[in-house]
């Protein structure tokens, strides 16, 4: 997909505000409840004898197997389709999702369509941001970007207070519900997304202009965005779980934790884009991976209730929030090479969705052979970021070196 920016004079037609509504709303669906409904819905799904608890963590993972492959397609669609059918199909695709969950006929009919949403929610987060930030001026792309992908946060946020109220009529409602949620935002998005036309170049901003394209750091930051995801899983996949069954505090306070989840998650991709217009993307991506790693390693040190919270918090705010910053990444080291920047951040998005996606299976191998071990599961989390940081600060160091070298 070639990127499409359009400025006023060219584009009257498209309104920044509706393509940011747009693409919020595809992360909110795509990702925010097609994904994030799951986990508080796991273990009402258990309680219902719906499927046996490993069966229904394998089920959880199918949505991010899919996810991988949405990551690959995506790109390959907008390449042979419109860009905005494409959106349109993969937001209608997540709804259907929802609905068909309705019924677990089988265990191969429910993943396949846990399956489906999460094919759905790689294609919308390799295309969304993209083509609507392309379509906007660089001084208020941080902004739009954090917005675009604090969709994902509302998603978690609901998904933890409107769950919760839906199972009182039962599972199948809930996911009913889910259903018309999704239908209504992707109604809200239909007319929203920039349409098809030639780029007009943009100046750069002032921390692309300084960054050098090397092809080092750009595989070096694919290496660290795929280990983050991985440190991601545990939290996302387990959360809820680890607090109402693991815990004993039952399915109400393990929701509330899913709910701060979603809170920190509706700050946290405003927050990081803040943070990167003041710093630079490279140094508050590291700052990104600093806070996972502290969320994720505050379980193992306690789970009193102060604990949990700020790990709730802080990992929420982190899962969304390292996602522009690593697209800014991305664009920042191929600034002067902007034809390649789509590909980059599919690749990137397609690392992460394959380790995240064989974390997600892994863990819920282990966490079934181990009896129900979940605090190794964050272990493992806190182990994958450290590395991911590790490598980051490896990276700028030789890239310091090589700059002093060079002067």
């Amino acid at each position: 997909m070639q990127p499409a920016v359009l400025n006023a004079s060219t584009q009257p037609a498209f309104s920044v505000w509706r393509g940011t509504v747009s693409g919020a709303s595809a992360s909110l669906v795509g990702i925010g409840l097609a994904r994030f409904a799951y986990t508080p819905l796991l273990p009402a799904i258990i309680d219902a004898h719906w499927f046996a608890a490993s069966t229904a963590a394998y089920l959880g993972a199918a949505n991010l197997g899919g996810y991988l492959a949405g990551a690959l397609l995506g790109g390959y669609l907008a390449k042979r389709a419109n860009t905005t059918h494409v959106l349109r199909a993969m937001m209608l695709l997540a709804t259907v999702a929802f609905v068909a969950c309705a019924f677990p006929l089988s265990f191969l009919w429910f993943f396949v369509w846990r399956f489906a949403s999460g094919l759905s929610g790689g294609a919308l987060m390799v295309l969304a941001a993209p083509t609507v930030l392309a379509h906007v001026p660089p001084a208020r792309r941080g902004l739009v970007s954090g917005a675009i992908f604090a969709g994902i946060g509302l998603g978690i946020a609901a998904s933890g207070t409107i769950v919760p109220l839906l199972l009182r009529e039962g599972v199948k409602e809930t996911w009913f519900g889910l259903g018309v949620i999704a239908l209504l935002l992707t109604v809200s998005a239909w007319n929203g997304w920039p349409k098809q036309g030639a780029p007009a170049q943009h100046p750069q901003t002032h921390h692309a202009t300084h960054a050098k394209h090397s092809g080092f750091t750009l595989r070096a930051l694919y290496a660290e965005y795929a280990l983050n995801a991985v440190g991601l899983v545990p939290h996302m996949l387990f959360l809820a779980d680890f607090v109402s069954r693991g815990l004993g505090k039952g399915l109400d306070t393990g929701a509330q934790y899913w709910v701060l989840f979603g809170l920190g998650a509706i700050a946290g991709p405003l927050l990081s884009g803040h943070l990167a217009d003041r710093t630079g993307f490279g140094p508050a991506l590291r700052v990104g991976f600093v806070i996972q790693f502290v969320a994720v390693v505050l379980p193992l040190i306690s789970t009193g209730p102060t604990a949990l919270i700020a790990s709730s918090v802080l990992m929420g705010a982190a899962v969304p929030g390292i996602v522009p910053l690593a697209l800014g990444r991305v664009n920042e080291l191929l600034a002067h090479h902007p034809s390649m920047q789509n590909g980059a951040w599919s690749s990137a998005t397609t690392g992460f969705a394959i380790l995240q996606a064989g974390a997600a299976y892994g863990l819920s191998f282990l966490f079934t052979q181990s009896g129900g071990n979940y605090l190794m599961l964050f272990a493992i989390g806190a182990a994958s970021i450290a590395l991911a940081l590790s490598i980051d600060l490896l990276t700028a160091l030789r890239g310091r070196t090589r700059q002093q070298t060079r002067d």
